[in-house]
């Protein structure tokens, strides 16, 4: 037999769409994106079975299930619930689909400062707390009893407590803090105390001493994630990695890791907001249409009291603001939507969105000058979905019309009232999606009339309270100005006698 030659092959790797390639080229050949390929070294052969998680092998068994390995017909596949393990945090439990499930790896991606490391800390610190059982034990919900592993690479175990003080868990004898940076340290920690869960924030820091990369770089970042992704499937243990977020809110190297793990979370939010939403972008347990809202306090993050955006009761009987009922899985919300107008210099004028789709406003704008009769082309228009969610589904498109217009004219749309449905290019009210728990959490919130697509088939015509429209024309006569306000409709410009200039001033 001819022997190995033990030599790997060094391709490049694309950290956008993680293809390879076998030469480097200034422009990704798959994907186009500019100046993404980096040099990648394949591991050898002979890594694969030796490599630093040989001794995790040895020492670390896998969750046995009791059923026979081999191929079996698919009619003759058992069916059966997926074991889960709650967090402790009710709104990640929702998002993840009712828990963290034994031997998964998860991606935690967001921006600085948003949050990520309280959520994490106050998720194992609950876990932590049913983690304190006999060993060889084990939970209802499948996960083998035993510690919850935090590795910090970018802070020191003295942070992490001043941290778990302020959050009330420093009193979890089961929760194990190691500040590291080097993944076979760290995978050996874990073979020392067999933890049921491993959270490692962040994996953009770790590295590993064989390979000749600097860490954050595509190929500490596969391999890295790799090894960690083989150390929950073999050992049957949860690890929770956290990831950057790129200035383009995207997770850095996002197809390099996204396409390892079974779970990937991004947690959004401001920062100057007490708001916070998690978002599945991919989960090969539970559905992605779910969403968590938490609000950050003094003691962490925790589910908002009424569940909502922090709505203001007024809404709607101000000039420009309208309520909108949104729907986020099987959540419904209630969300304000705001809009201004101002003179602009002509050729000038601005469109700009806050928490809704840029392109869908500029299109409702030329729809409210074509089929409403709005002069916007010289006025700046901003639009924005209060609270810090982040709206982009098209039957917000009637919400923000109608905040738009009242912006422009003066006039409101009366308290009490909210309105959804798409709008088409040719002026129409078109019908959308889960119109019924829309118009249910309205009605929870006390909402007494709302204004819908006439064209909407699942909801009862003889329903009360429903305003149904069939154009936008005819939504901007619900419109209507409140006694003692003045006239903001923007004046014609005053022209010099030349006719040449504006006029800027007296005198």
């Amino acid at each position: 037999m001819a022997k190995s030659s033990g030599k790997s092959r060094t391709v490049f790797l694309c950290r956008e769409c993680g293809s390879t390639h076998p030469r480097w080229a200034g422009r990704c050949p798959d994907c186009g994106v500019w100046d993404a390929l980096e040099r990648w070294r394949e591991p050898e052969a002979a890594d694969h079975g030796s490599s630093l998680l040989a001794g995790a092998e040895e020492t670390i068994t896998a969750a046995a299930d009791g059923r026979p390995f081999g191929a079996v017909p698919l009619q003759e596949v058992p069916l059966g619930e997926v074991a889960r393990t709650s967090t402790g945090v009710p709104e990640l439990d929702r998002v993840l689909g009712g828990g963290v499930v034994p031997g998964s790896a998860i991606l935690l991606g967001g921006d600085p400062g948003v949050g990520k490391s309280t959520l994490l800390l106050q998720a194992l610190a609950a876990m932590a707390d049913r983690s304190e059982t006999p060993e060889g034990s084990s939970e209802p919900g499948g996960v083998v009893a035993g510690s919850v592993l935090y590795v910090s690479s970018e802070e020191s175990a003295a942070q992490v407590r001043l941290r778990a003080e302020r959050l009330g868990a420093l009193d979890r004898s089961g929760l194990l803090v190691l500040s590291e940076v080097s993944l076979p340290r760290i995978l050996e920690q874990a073979r020392r105390h067999r933890p049921a869960v491993i959270a490692v924030d962040s994996i953009q820091m770790l590295h590993r001493p064989d390979l000749p990369a600097a860490p954050g770089s595509a190929t500490q970042l596969r391999r890295c994630c790799l090894d960690l992704v083989a150390t929950a499937k073999r050992s049957g243990a949860v690890v929770i990695v956290v990831g950057h977020v790129t200035k383009d809110g995207q997770l850095a190297g996002p197809k390099l890791l996204e396409h390892l793990v079974d779970v990937v979370l991004s947690f959004e939010g401001d920062r100057h907001h007490a708001h916070r939403v998690i978002r599945a972008v991919k989960n090969r347990f539970g559905s992605t249409a779910e969403i968590g809202l938490l609000e950050m306090g003094t003691l962490g993050l925790a589910e908002p009291a009424a569940g909502t955006l922090a709505l203001d009761s007024d809404a709607g009987m101000r000039p420009g603001s309208v309520v909108f009922p949104t729907v986020a899985g099987s959540r419904g919300l209630l969300a304000e939507i705001q809009a201004l107008t101002a003179t602009a210099i002509p050729g000038t004028a601005r469109r700009r969105a806050s928490g809704l789709d840029g392109n869908r406003l500029a299109v409702t704008i030329a729809v409210l000058e074509k089929h409403g009769g709005l002069r916007l082309a010289e006025r700046d228009v901003f639009a924005a979905a209060t609270g810090g969610l982040r709206i982009i589904e098209p039957a917000c498109d009637l919400a923000v019309a109608l905040a738009i217009a009242g912006a422009h004219h003066g006039s409101v749309i009366g308290r009490g009232v909210a309105a959804f449905g798409e709008v088409g290019l040719t002026g129409e009210i078109r019908p959308v999606a889960n119109a019924q728990a829309r118009v249910a959490e309205a009605r929870r919130r006390g909402i007494a009339k709302i204004i819908v697509p006439a064209t909407q088939k699942d909801l009862e015509s003889h329903e009360a309270g429903l305003d149904r429209v069939r154009t936008i024309a005819e939504a901007l006569d619900r419109l209507v100005r409140p006694s003692g306000a003045e006239n903001i409709e923007p004046k014609p410009r005053r022209t010099s006698p030349r006719g040449s200039r504006a006029e800027i001033g007296g005198g």
